[in-house]
């Protein structure tokens, strides 16, 4: 009897771990797809997680098992799960089986599919790149520099701005490099959903992406393979079109709060604050298939939510080691009002190197980072005595890194709509020529807030000199 006609029954459901009983003693393999049809067409899709017994097999659930019982039939494909991959998925929406969830018309006939379980590449095979992704994000081409074909991550708590940073470079991917963008909604909030789908039909956008989602209010089964799919989206572009593709998983740590609801569930020990035992093996599976060969690369950039604000979380730091540049998102500047809000001095990059961005980059950018260190250093001393009491030329650091602090924040195009402030994208040169000349004292006696959400420093020159013509008085004098 061939494995795609074995036939089993459901014996056991608990939420999203079901077991199911073949008679036959023959086993599906672990990884392949199970189909459980209920009598009004409803399917459910199982991947065997394990082997429990010589007849009994341990499965996820990738949908809601409501109204699911015991001994309903069960179908071994005999395969992994599969889902559709090239050009007849570009500007749709999936879920995590593939199966169109934007009410358009069914995907082509012809479409090809692919299993979501692939092997990373050899490393004989992989080729590292140390072309810059210009972002045209003055804060992030500075400090952080992201490559083509490299991994970035960006942490921070609820309500910093991931989201929104994500958007823009998904903007920034259709707009100025015309790739293709490969979006993994992991447990989001189904609003954001919406809301992210309908930007991007009306900034046109959609065309050059697809969006694959396991939504909050989904099993964790899904959650736990929506990165599984996209990335399998993205290989086939990668390695059949030999396209770049830019990858972006908003949130990555839902996928490790998803498999650590699965292995309890599983009755696994629990590992250091209660997640799985497996963390750092499912991390890798999804971050080592992340890579360029051939010289076509995939660029991926994740938010990862960091639990209470704490990056010593076992989640926050596993994700990290496989991290090329690491976007730290603070709090405090987004309270502040300074957007984007990431963190100067606990953000970093491997590529900040004079060897790939050269001299000038590296030396601004260390300048840049000492400036704000100082001034965060006298942060306690200017909040209880004054900027009056410090010395001339602390003084004299001060009023610049408040200029730098607020010239590296900048309006986005997606968030265009809500402040009514047309979008900035400002290319490398530019913000290094800017940030030297505010390090050199060009813009001392400028008032600080025309450097406050503007493009490049010849955009802060143009609100400078409108501002001073507005403070003119009636007998001509420009006011001090």
């Amino acid at each position: 009897m061939g494995a795609s006609q074995i036939m089993g029954e459901i014996i056991a459901i608990r939420e999203a771990v079901v077991d199911v009983r073949f008679s036959t003693g023959e086993l599906p393999e672990i990884n392949s797809a199970l189909i459980v049809e209920r009598d009004d067409g409803v399917h459910l899709t199982l991947e065997v997680h394990s082997h429990v017994d010589p007849c009994t097999v341990r499965s996820v659930a990738l949908s809601s098992t409501s109204g699911f019982a015991r001994h309903m039939l069960v179908k071994a494909t005999g395969a992994p799960i599969k889902v559709p991959v090239g050009d007849g998925i570009l500007g749709r929406l999936l879920d995590v089986t593939g199966a169109p969830r934007d009410r358009k018309a069914p995907l082509p006939s012809d479409t090809p599919f692919r299993s979501i379980h692939q092997t990373p590449p050899a490393m004989i095979a992989e080729t590292g790149s140390t072309d810059l992704f210009e972002s045209g994000i003055k804060v992030l081409d500075l400090l952080t520099p992201l490559a083509h074909g490299g991994k970035a991550a960006m942490f921070g708590g609820a309500g910093v701005g991931k989201t929104v940073l994500i958007m823009e470079l998904i903007h920034t991917m259709a707009e100025k490099y015309h790739g293709l963008s490969i979006f993994a909604g992991v447990g989001e909030r189904t609003r954001e959903g919406h809301e992210m789908l309908t930007d991007m039909r009306g900034s046109g956008v959609i065309d050059h992406s697809v969006l694959v989602y396991g939504q909050m209010n989904e099993p964790p089964g899904a959650r736990w393979r929506v990165p599984m799919t996209a990335l399998t989206i993205a290989e086939y572009f990668r390695d059949t079109q030999h396209r770049n593709v830019l990858l972006l998983m908003d949130n990555i740590y839902r996928f490790v709060q998803a498999g650590s609801e699965l292995s309890s569930l599983l009755g696994r020990l629990p590992s250091r604050v209660g997640y799985q035992p497996t963390l750092a093996t499912e991390v890798g599976q999804v971050e080592e298939r992340i890579t360029s060969v051939a010289g076509t690369a995939v660029t991926a950039i994740q938010a990862v939510y960091v639990p209470a604000d704490d990056f010593t979380d076992p989640a926050v730091t596993t994700i990290a080691t496989h991290m090329d540049s690491q976007i730290v998102l603070s709090r405090s500047l987004a309270a502040q009002g300074f957007y984007p809000a990431i963190d100067p001095l606990a953000s970093s990059s491997v590529l900040l190197d004079p060897l790939v961005v050269g001299e000038e980059h590296c030396e601004v950018a260390g300048q840049v980072r000492e400036a704000l260190a100082r001034l965060k250093s006298l942060q306690d001393v200017i909040a209880l005595l004054g900027v009056e009491e410090l010395g001339t030329e602390d003084r004299k650091i001060v009023g610049r890194a408040r200029r730098l602090q607020r010239f590296l924040s900048q309006p986005f195009s997606v968030t265009e709509k809500f402040t009514g402030q047309p979008g900035r994208s400002v290319s490398r040169s530019d913000t290094v020529a800017g940030c030297r000349a505010i390090l050199a004292g060009e813009t001392d006696d400028w008032s600080e807030s025309s450097l406050y959400m503007v493009g490049n420093l010849e955009d802060a020159r143009q609100k400078e000199m409108a501002a001073r013509r507005t403070s003119v008085p009636e007998n001509g004098k420009i006011a001090s």
